[in-house]
């Protein structure tokens, strides 16, 4: 054996020795890490911004960041308490919140840039879905002499705070029966503003954007004989035609005290939107797991829950929607 052969030999021996006393490497589970189970690598943070603690919107949410925590895995949900509608939409666009509230009267402004949103269009706002309706209610005293919404012209209007989601609908349905503001004395005054000069005799009238039973007008039936104003259905249809967030609905009688008969009116919506930069599988599985727990959501609201359900989730929906949301209402 020449002495370049035995070299070669000497060195695969001496190989097969170091490999042979060298200790594995022990290999964790997949997925944990010193017997601990991990969390999902990346996870989803969904802000949810809502309303006011005391109203409608904060519980709903809460009880969404619930069904979404519990059923979307991953995702990491919280119910955020903000100034609503008009707020939500800047929170959206400003990234501090994934997904909002909102009514979708005032989204249609926003994706449009009207109203309250002149000059400052949201061109990536998406609908989600509609939650439920937040009733226009043009509430009076009996002895006005008001029947119809023709009737205010020369009244004392009272149309919600200035620039305010209410004060668009006010506009909107006078201009429908040809009545401007040149035509009433207008008041531009909150809910319980409102309530508190019709029970004083100060305004005639006011318009009310909330879902029914409203308190503030309950408590002006603990004093006075309340009227509800009906709109009709031909001025309700030309109403939708120009606007097309608007709905129609009926006050069944009953839901005041001393109004027997129902009354027909219109509605806007309460509504999710999202930003459409927002991943598809996730605003699709929002909506699935939403309505897949609809006992949760009326726990979380018993009278705003029930109304939440797929069949009436496109009603009104005035702007476009999220993919995520089209591909589940296709199916």
């Amino acid at each position: 054996m020449n002495r370049k052969l035995l070299l070669v030999l000497m060195s695969c021996l001496l190989i097969v020795a170091l490999v042979g006393c060298s200790t594995p490497a022990t290999q964790e589970p997949a997925g944990e890490e010193n017997g601990e189970e991990q969390a999902p690598s990346e996870q989803v943070f969904i802000n949810i911004a809502s309303g006011g603690t005391a109203g409608t919107y904060y519980p709903l949410a809460g009880g969404m960041a619930d069904i979404w925590n519990k059923n979307i895995p991953g995702v990491n949900a919280t119910a955020q308490s903000t100034g609503a509608s008009v707020a939500n939409i800047n929170l959206l666009r400003d990234g501090e919140a994934d997904v909002i509230m909102v009514q979708n009267d005032i989204a249609y402004y926003s994706a449009f840039g009207t109203e309250m949103f002149e000059g400052d269009k949201y061109a990536d706002l998406r609908g989600l879905c509609i939650l439920y309706p937040e009733t226009i209610q043009i509430v009076t005293i009996e002895g006005k002499g008001i029947e119809t919404v023709a009737d205010l012209k020369g009244k004392r209007v009272a149309v919600g705070a200035a620039g305010s989601g209410t004060e668009a609908n006010a506009r909107q349905i006078l201009e429908a029966a040809g009545i401007t503001y040149d035509d009433i004395t207008v008041q531009y005054l909150s809910f319980a503003e409102a309530a508190n000069n019709l029970k004083d005799g100060n305004v005639d009238v006011a318009f009310v954007t909330a879902g029914h039973p409203t308190a503030a007008i309950q408590d002006i039936g603990a004093q006075h004989d309340v009227k509800l104003v009906v709109v009709e259905d031909d001025m309700a249809d030309g109403l939708i035609a120009k606007y097309p967030f608007y709905t129609k609905i009926i006050v069944p009688g009953g839901t005041y005290s001393g109004i027997d008969e129902d009354i027909k009116t219109v509605a806007v919506q309460a509504m999710l939107a999202i930003d459409a930069g927002l991943d598809e599988d996730i605003a699709y599985n929002m909506l699935k797991t939403m309505y897949d727990n609809h006992d949760r959501m009326k726990v979380a609201h018993t009278t705003a829950g029930e109304k939440i359900k797929p069949e009436t989730g496109l009603d009104g929906m005035g702007i476009e929607l999220h993919p995520g949301a089209d591909k589940y209402f296709n199916e």
